[in-house]
């Protein structure tokens, strides 16, 4: 019963570091793999409790990777055309 507790603050204070460091966009990452994370747990869980394949659990964990890198390759981009990951320097009008 304490891990479903573990999970829920795992996920929300995911979501509050999400929300508080929005400027930030390596911390905007971690925050997203956190909760990322979490879901895993959940979903483990759940597929734990009824016996279920975690065949899926597989799946998932393949396109939280894959937004992993698709992010961290947008970080590399911006740090090396702007020299930070701050929101507040990019220009979007050029």
């Amino acid at each position: 019963m304490y891990i479903y507790v573990i999970f829920v603050l795992m996920y929300f204070s995911g979501l509050m570091v999400f929300c508080m460091k929005r400027k930030h966009f390596l911390l905007m990452l971690l925050s997203l793999e956190f909760i990322m994370m979490s879901l895993y747990l959940g979903l483990f869980m759940y597929l734990g409790m009824f016996t279920y394949e975690y065949y899926f659990l597989m799946v998932f964990l393949t396109m939280s990777v894959c937004e992993g890198v698709l992010g961290l390759s947008i970080l590399v981009s911006l740090s090396r055309s702007h020299g930070n990951d701050y929101y507040q320097t990019f220009n979007m009008l050029w």
